[in-house]
């Protein structure tokens, strides 16, 4: 994939595609939050982890489709 040159540092695009990922799931666990019954989810630790992943792997997808 790469890694990107900011002022010196070297910095893996894996690791900004996991921080963009991080913010889309904490916007997504606000939102739920309201709507989600108390105890609907038995593991929301686990749940928000399979959401993280997937989320990861959908950014990834688009930053190779989009070339950025």
């Amino acid at each position: 994939m790469g890694e990107l040159n900011i002022y010196g540092v070297y910095v893996p695009i894996l690791l900004i595609q996991a921080i963009l990922a991080y913010l889309i799931l904490r916007v997504l666990m606000r939102i739920a939050d309201r709507f989600v019954d108390p105890d609907w989810v038995p593991m929301p630790n686990i749940f928000y982890l399979c959401v993280f992943v997937m989320l990861l792997w959908l950014v990834h997808w688009l930053f190779i489709v989009c070339q950025f």
